[in-house]
């Protein structure tokens, strides 16, 4: 149970990296001295709104 828990917790990090990457470098260029941390919340939120956005669209009654 532990080591799934790690590996859930790593492939989290891994797969909201690109987005907390993109942030963390818009915002250092507004002049915020934001790091990996304090980015990581906006970066899920994020990664969730581009994984929901590029999602197909499911229509009831539809194959």
């Amino acid at each position: 149970m532990i080591k799934t828990l790690i590996v859930g917790v790593v492939v989290f990090l891994v797969a909201t990296f690109p987005a907390t990457w993109l942030l963390m470098l818009f915002l250092g260029n507004l002049g915020f001295g934001i790091g990996y941390a304090g980015t990581l919340p906006l970066g899920i939120l994020v990664s969730i709104l581009l994984s929901g956005s590029s999602a197909p669209i499911y229509v009831p009654g539809r194959g």
